[in-house]
């Protein structure tokens, strides 16, 4: 189910516009002589909803991040034989035959005082958690190893479609090494070499099979349940004390032990009249002798639960300095689309001097997002807790805020009289018009004579925070330039 539910419980094929919107939105389009299956195509890629998510799971240097490059076609996700590999991210946007879809890296982390199967399985439990669907890949030359026959039980567990990659298959040869993973019951073996590119298309191919057009319903309303808020923050920065703070009991053990291997179970708990559904990714300590990987893996934790919320509440240690894993996982929340709030913990504890540097900190280092709304907490003594309500609900109704394409157009009519585009090389591009094509996050698309430089997309998107709210949303921007007339037949 996606979340492009009206009103009248029906659901459209053209983002969040009404049939009688729509057939009006294209009228228009066609008179500014646009193509219309550009504009429909526009329309649906801005409201296509949450996009489904692909987990890619398997044992050490089995070639994952090499498989996860070739998939979304660049080289983001780092290979390195070293164990421990820090990354920004671990969440990437791929298409392919046309549909786009998210893919889990959770490559780059082995060493573990539980030994490597255990940090192998826990790796993937997560990945699987918010996965639709899940590629599997295994080492051909090798084999199946008793570590792959592990992750196997985990996945029938799960039981989530899965697409079995036998990898490193370079030639003809090593199709038989292939065909011998039949042995670990997940069907056909697809031969891959994720280096050289060989296979993949067909692997893809069987991906989308796999994947959902659109992914299962990870929000609780439209099935009546309670809203999901994600607690997310670096290790230490106390999401365990927030989480036992808000239940009024302790839920989560609050303690200094390294590599606990499960999250709690999310937590459901009554706050201001209503039921939240909490997930808490507590839990991740830093060792000192194996920092990096701790920090990837807190971060596949992170991503995690970020795809089952619809609100992230980010906190931030204020007694320290906002630090650049404090930004990455703000921008994590943003980039995947989610309602935000930022909470700032400890607030007890500041003086008058650490409050002066914390708000010149916030002006320099989060300014991008000062749309969020923010909340000064000490979770441990329980102060100014009741503040967190009305920020997650602010920020909700911002998610799910859309404005109507006639008011909307006429705003933007406002815009161009009153701050026309800066002329460009002799040409000045214009809006023409535009259309919310959907929510959770608001999902814009602008039409315009010409290309619209960044400067300018900035200038509209706060214009239009200015003047319709959006608290506690990311808002997306897309521009469709018009084709020259008499180009298209």
């Amino acid at each position: 189910m996606n979340d492009q539910i009206h009103s009248d419980g029906s659901d459209h094929e053209h983002g969040a516009l009404g049939d009688a919107e729509y057939a009006e939105f294209m009228e228009l389009a066609a008179q500014e002589g646009f193509d219309v299956e550009d504009v429909e195509g526009a329309i649906d890629e801005a409201g296509h909803g949450p996009l489904p998510v692909l987990a890619v799971v398997g044992r050490p240097n089995v070639g994952k991040s090499t498989l996860v490059n070739r998939i979304i076609g660049r080289r983001e996700a780092v290979v390195e034989d070293k164990p421990g590999v820090t990354r920004d991210r671990v969440t990437y946007e791929a298409e392919w035959a046309g549909r786009r879809f998210k893919v889990v890296d959770t490559g780059g982390w082995e060493q573990d005082v539980l030994g490597i199967d255990a940090s192998v399985a826990a790796q993937a439990e997560y990945a699987i958690e918010a996965a639709d669907a899940v590629v599997f890949v295994v080492d051909s030359t090798v084999g199946a190893t008793d570590t792959d026959e592990a992750v196997v039980k985990l996945l029938r567990r799960a039981g989530k479609p899965v697409v079995l990659c036998a990898n490193k298959v370079d030639g003809q040869s090593g199709e038989a090494d292939a065909t011998a993973l039949w042995s670990l019951g997940l069907g056909e073996p697809h031969p891959v070499s994720s280096l050289h590119g060989r296979g993949t298309g067909d692997l893809l191919d069987a991906v989308l099979e796999a994947l959902p057009e659109a992914p299962a319903q990870r929000f609780g309303t439209a099935l009546g349940g309670p809203r999901r808020i994600a607690l997310i923050g670096r290790p230490n920065v106390g999401k365990s004390s927030l989480l036992n703070k808000v239940a009024n009991e302790d839920r989560v053990v609050v303690n200094e032990m390294a590599g606990t291997t499960r999250d709690p179970v999310d937590e459901l708990i009554q706050l201001g009249g209503i039921t939240w559904k909490f997930i808490d990714t507590a839990g991740i300590r830093r060792r000192v002798h194996l920092q990096e990987g701790a920090d990837y893996y807190a971060s596949l934790r992170t991503a995690a639960a970020v795809e089952k919320a619809e609100v992230a509440v980010v906190l931030i240690d204020a007694s320290e300095s906002i630090s650049v894993q404090d930004q990455r996982i703000i921008t994590m929340a943003v980039e995947a689309g989610r309602a935000l709030v930022v909470a700032y913990n400890k607030w007890d504890t500041l003086d008058e001097e650490r409050r002066y540097y914390l708000e010149r900190e916030i002006e320099t280092e989060l300014a991008q997002i000062a749309w969020a709304p923010r909340v000064n907490v000490s979770a441990l003594p329980g102060r100014h807790m009741e503040k967190l309500v009305p920020a997650i609900e602010t920020a909700i109704e911002g998610w799910e805020t859309r404005i109507p394409t006639g008011r909307l157009n006429a705003f933007l009519g406002e815009i161009v009289a009153s701050h026309p585009h800066p002329v460009r090389g002799g040409k000045q591009p214009r809006i023409l018009f535009g259309t919310q094509a959907g929510t959770k996050p608001p999902r814009f698309v602008l039409f315009s004579s010409g290309f619209l430089e960044h400067g300018y997309r900035r200038f509209v998107e706060r214009r239009l925070r200015e003047e319709f709210g959006f608290e506690g949303t990311p808002i997306h921007i897309s521009v469709r330039v018009r084709e020259k007339r008499g180009r298209k037949k």
